[in-house]
């Protein structure tokens, strides 16, 4: 009887007792950085959908392991941030005490679920040994001019009571809360990542082996959409009857024959400068009032387009057009120069803007099947074409018209070539009580200056009422102990920076840490940095493709130009895993469809547990936990230990063990080891599953046909091929087949080429009913692929060219015959 209780618990006490997945830093010979994306330890608990990411990642390591690489697989915790404060205020509990509790339970429901961490190698993020070094970060940030304190417009959540960055308000709401942000201008800590933005996209489109980033393209495509380097121009126009210009950034100065007026967004610099005194009342009130709206809603392309004119003109310097200009919402202050040259025959929001405030709509491009004709409706609204109503652009394919525009304007200094990117520095700041305390002193004698590294870590305060008051000053203003010290250059008295910093600084380097993770005397090893890194597999979920993803590259970079590492990218290989659902839906606490997989395991085990998990679907996109499709896994392994333990009861031990039998009663195990292997290569967890399952149902039925000889092979075989997707099984029957060391100290079987060769047969490829061709392929093959190959046959091709398939006749290793 399958007791799996009992059976995970002798391992996983085996695997604590002789350290078997402790890495040894200095000596392993043949490195493998193998890691999960860092976990967020949820006061709730391991949910299924962080067991989901985490089986997936181990497999992969066990592989690894066995295909004889020494593998890294830590883990720690990233415990710090709004999400465990919230919580911890709503239960009405001390965040330090909530996180104590979190972690023991966290690290308790990990080691339940059999993965080959190193447990030796820990680090947790709230704990002052880990942020010790996150503030050393920002002192290397300070000292290369990094990191800087200014005024800013920022995200700020009225309901977390904090500063968001860019990246953490999705569709104008709290990525934690799902409350509406405000804008607010406050003083706030930055990284300057944009000095970074081009090598940033640099490297996701290029093949050098120390940057090279095999990513999948999804992924890549969200950085570089969110980096958003857009080449353009800066044309400065004069405002009539001011000495005061308004410059306008454009990545289509070709169209700008057609412009005919110029919006300035309401954060502009210049604007009650450059608005005329009887409409200085109407700006004002709708300024303030933009105040108040998100900036997601105030760029949505469906809202209803509004703004006000400031009674003054510009001056088109190619046509002489007195180009108005207003204040419009949808122009934002921090993108480009804050203002935009309105071409609304070209650009669908301009179109919009001027039918609203009946302005006049120039046509200065055809397009290329020549249409001409007025545009009066935003279909006809295009972005390219040839070059009309444009002097000596006219007949001009739109792009050869960018380029002589943009060095016309230069030439006659109007403009200035110019690269602006979307991308904005991150905002580190968090008016929170738990986080690292930012590692600065503000005297008023020296300014700003740096805490000393010797005195790291700036501890975090004990502090009884942690709750943010709203006030845009973080809790630890309210303890004076705290607050009140010396200044580290001149000895007098100073502040300490109140805020406390971005989660995501801690995320952004931890993989680093893992390394030398005790070592209290540095944070880095560059000895253990060149040996293990980058990262060869990092597994993680795609929603962090603008956050974590980007940060941990940024942070990345600073560190090679600092001298610690020798590459730029932090990860070799980048996995996305998909996003797990339960009977179709998405799971959530409303829904009541939330799964904790500790009853599970305790139900089926936790073998039986990662294999449906892994059984489910692809895992780049994801899967649907369905209770009776676990109960079917369940079957199944019950099914396969009754075979092993049969095994153990009443076979023996070959007296000599061959490692690779080649005989043909056994070619079916050659095949599952091809199947297996290339499956896994390729990440398909799922289908490699699937075709243990069929070797397991066909050793059902041949097993009394083998010689004890084969038996042994094909259970030996098996035991390994299971044991990266349920690894307390496969300690299990390895140990049943009589063998002493762990399963994992073994290698991952090869096929022969000779056993896995598929049998062929010859295909008849007729058209209308006649003999056209044959085709050599595997003995049941599909009809999709039959059709295929047949497509692809010169013969066929040329019967076929142009021709409408009207039927197919398929006969299963016989003929194709397409009527045509």
């Amino acid at each position: 009887m399958y007791d799996h209780k009992k059976i995970e618990e002798k391992w996983r006490k085996k695997w604590r007792k002789t350290e078997i997945y402790k890495a040894d830093l200095d000596k392993d010979k043949k490195p493998y950085y193998n890691l999960m994306m860092f976990p967020y330890p949820s006061a709730e608990g391991l949910h299924v959908g962080n067991m989901y990411a985490f089986v997936h990642s181990d497999c992969w390591g066990r592989y690894m392991r066995l295909k004889g690489y020494d593998v890294f697989e830590p883990i720690g915790l990233d415990g710090f941030g709004i999400h465990s404060e919230n919580f911890a205020m709503k239960i009405g509990q001390h965040i330090k005490d909530v996180s104590k509790r979190t972690e023991k339970r966290f690290y308790k429901q990990l080691h339940m679920i059999g993965n080959q961490y190193d447990w030796s190698r820990t680090v947790e993020t709230y704990k002052p040994d880990y942020y010790k070094w996150t503030q050393w970060l920002f002192l290397q940030m300070y000292k290369k001019g990094l990191a800087y304190r200014k005024k800013s417009p920022v995200n700020w959540c009225p309901s977390c009571k904090t500063v968001l960055s860019d990246e953490q308000v999705i569709s104008g709401k709290c990525e934690r809360c799902d409350n509406l942000i405000e804008k607010k201008q406050m003083k706030q800590w930055f990284f300057k990542i944009t000095d970074y933005a081009q090598r940033l996209l640099d490297n996701l489109e290029q093949n050098d082996p120390k940057k090279k980033m095999n990513w999948s393209q999804d992924v890549k495509t969200g950085q570089i959409n969110w980096i958003g380097r857009s080449e353009g121009i800066n044309i400065t126009y004069e405002v009539e009857g001011l000495k005061e210009t308004v410059t306008c950034f454009t990545s289509y100065p070709e169209t700008n024959f057609g412009a005919t007026f110029i919006v300035v967004a309401p954060e502009y610099k210049k604007l009650l400068g450059i608005t005329k005194k009887e409409n200085l009342d109407k700006v004002k009130k709708y300024v303030e009032k933009v105040k108040k709206m998100s900036e997601q809603d105030r760029i949505a392309q469906a809202r209803k387009k509004t703004g006000v004119f400031t009674g003054s003109y510009c001056i088109n310097n190619l046509t002489g057009y007195k180009m108005p200009v207003y204040v419009a919402d949808f122009v934002l202050g921090s993108v480009g120069t804050g203002a935009v040259v309105g071409v609304p025959g070209h650009d669908l929001r301009d179109f919009e803007f001027a039918q609203e405030f009946n302005l006049e709509i120039i046509r200065v491009m055809k397009t290329y099947d020549g249409d001409d004709s007025k545009i009066d409706t935003k279909e006809k609204v295009n972005h390219e074409g040839i070059m009309m109503n444009s002097d000596f652009l006219n007949g001009l394919d739109h792009k050869k018209a960018r380029k002589k525009i943009m060095d016309y304007m230069e030439e006659k200094g109007w403009g200035e070539k110019t690269v602006t990117y979307k991308l904005r520095d991150w905002c580190v700041s968090r008016q929170r009580y738990w986080g690292p305390p930012i590692p600065m002193v503000y005297c008023k004698k020296c300014g700003w200056v740096p805490v000393e590294e010797k005195d790291l870590p700036v501890e975090l305060p004990e502090l009884e009422d942690f709750h943010p008051d709203g006030s845009g000053k973080g809790p630890l203003n309210k303890v004076e102990e705290f607050v009140n010290t010396t200044c580290p250059s001149c000895g007098g008295r100073a502040k300490r920076e109140t805020d406390v910093s971005d989660p995501f600084v801690d995320s952004s380097w931890y993989f680093f840490r893992y390394l030398n993770a005790k070592d209290d005397k540095k944070a880095l090893d560059r000895k253990r940095i060149k040996k293990w890194m980058p990262v060869d597999m990092y597994i993680g979920g795609k929603e962090h493709t603008v956050l974590h993803l980007l940060y941990s590259r940024f942070v990345t970079m600073v560190f090679y130009d600092l001298g610690y590492c020798d590459f730029e990218e932090p990860y070799a290989k980048f996995f996305g895993h998909g996003l797990l659902i339960k009977d179709g839906s998405k799971m959530s606490k409303s829904k009541g469809n939330v799964i904790n997989p500790d009853e599970y395991v305790q139900r089926f085990g936790a073998d039986s547990v990662r294999l449906y998990l892994m059984f489910l679907g692809q895992v780049s996109q994801g899967g649907d936990w369905r209770d009776s499709g676990m109960s079917g896994m369940f079957r199944f392994v019950k099914k396969l230990y009754k075979i092993f333990d049969h095994f153990g009861k009443t076979k023996a031990k070959p007296k000599i063990i061959k490692d690779n039998l080649t005989s043909k009663n056994i070619s079916m195990v050659h095949k599952t080891i091809k199947k297996a292997t290339q499956d896994l290569e390729r990440m398909s967890f799922n289908t490699a599953i699937a075709a243990i399952m069929e070797m397991v149902n066909w050793y059902k039925k041949e097993h009394s046909k083998l010689n004890d000889e084969e038996n042994f092979y094909c259970l030996k075989v098996l035991a390994i091929l299971i044991s990266p997707f349920a690894p307390h099984l496969g300690e299990e029957f390895w140990e049943i087949l009589g063998f002493k060391d762990s399963i994992f100290l073994q290698t991952w079987p090869d096929y022969k080429k000779e056993l896995v060769k598929e049998e062929q047969v010859e295909f008849v490829i007729q058209i209308n009913g006649k003999l056209r061709g044959r085709l050599k392929l595997a003995r049941g093959a599909k009809e999709k692929e039959v059709l295929q190959k047949a497509l692809e046959h010169k013969k066929i091709a040329k019967h076929i060219k142009e021709k409408e398939i009207k039927k197919k006749i398929f006969i299963k290793d016989k003929l194709i015959n397409l009527v045509i």
